[in-house]
C-alpha cells in the first residue's frame, strides 16, 4: 500500500491498517503459542448462525463423547472456515487496525476452541489403540492355544 487509504467504518472515517501493522497481526495469529492464556469466545457467528461457542466446547468436553460426533465435526469445519475468512480479511488489509485487532482476537479464540475440540479426538485415538491392543492379545492367546493343541473353545478366547 503506497499511500494511506481511508475507510468508512460505521459512519466514521478510519485509516486502513498499515503494512507493518497487518504483518504484526498475521504474525500474532500464526504464532504457535498464540492460544496460551486465550479463552474461547462466548459466542461466534458462523455462516449467519450464532453459536454459543464457550458453552458448546464446555458441554462437549464434559460429556466426553456424549455430543454427537457429527455435530463436533460440523463445528470444527465451520470454525476452520471462519478462521480462514477472518485471516483473509487481515491479509487483504482493507480494514482498520482496530478491526484487525478484533479479527486477530477472534482467530486466537477460534484456535483455542479448535484445540479443545481436537483434543477430544486424541482421547478417541487412545481408546481405539487400547481396543486394538486387547483384540491383538486375544488373537495371540487364541493362536497359542490352538498351536499347543488346546482346542477347548472356552479357553481359546484368551483374557477378557
Amino acid at each position: 500500500m503506497g499511500s494511506r487509504a481511508t475507510l468508512l467504518v460505521a459512519g466514521h472515517l478510519r485509516e486502513a491498517v498499515k503494512e507493518y501493522e497487518r504483518k504484526q497481526l498475521l504474525e500474532r495469529v500464526d504464532r504457535e503459542a498464540a492460544t496460551v492464556g486465550a479463552s474461547v469466545p462466548e459466542e461466534i457467528e458462523l455462516d449467519g448462525e450464532t453459536l454459543p461457542l464457550s458453552e458448546f466446547v464446555f458441554e462437549v468436553r464434559s460429556s466426553e463423547g456424549g455430543e454427537s460426533r457429527e455435530r463436533v465435526e460440523w463445528a470444527k469445519k465451520k470454525l476452520r472456515r471462519a478462521r480462514l475468512d477472518r485471516r483473509q480479511q487481515i491479509e487483504a488489509g482493507e480494514i482498520s487496525f482496530e478491526t484487525g485487532e478484533d479479527l486477530a482476537a477472534e482467530i486466537v479464540g477460534i484456535d483455542r476452541a479448535l484445540n479443545a475440540l481436537e483434543s477430544l479426538g486424541e482421547a478417541d485415538l487412545q481408546s481405539q489403540a487400547e481396543r486394538a491392543e486387547t483384540a491383538d492379545t486375544k488373537r495371540w492367546f487364541s493362536f497359542l492355544k490352538q498351536a499347543l493343541g488346546d482346542t477347548d473353545d472356552t479357553t481359546a478366547r484368551g483374557p477378557r
